[in-house]
């Protein structure tokens, strides 16, 4: 998964920027351009901000990547993400008929931890 520093560096290429037109536009050093895409160092928010804006992406993007890149972070089961990822692509009222039964699992588990 990228990084903070590689998403960075991915957009400003993709925008034909050099370290220093991003660092001129949002008012710090190239070289700490430079620390942010490669060293792993992780600018203030308010820098943060300014890059995101310069990069004409959001912080959330910035720091999580894509909606897939931020659920692979937070499902660890591969095939379960894989699941959720085709339930995007079915239609609304098959996707509605899948969170009801996902809904009524989860009431069923915490009615049984309930009565336990």
């Amino acid at each position: 998964m990228d990084t903070l520093g590689e998403r960075i560096k991915q957009l400003r290429k993709q925008a034909n920027m050099s370290q220093t037109d991003l660092a001129n536009q949002v008012g710090i050093s190239y070289a700490q351009v430079g620390r942010y895409e490669t060293k792993g160092v992780q600018p203030p928010a308010e820098v943060l901000k300014k890059i995101a804006d310069g990069l004409n992406t959001t912080v959330d993007f910035l720091i999580n990547g894509s909606t897939d890149q931020k659920a692979q972070a937070v499902l660890a089961d591969s095939e379960l993400l894989r699941q959720f990822q085709s339930v995007e692509q079915i239609n609304d009222a098959d996707k509605k008929v899948i969170k009801t039964l996902i809904n009524a699992f989860i009431t069923k588990r915490q009615l049984q931890k309930l009565a336990s």
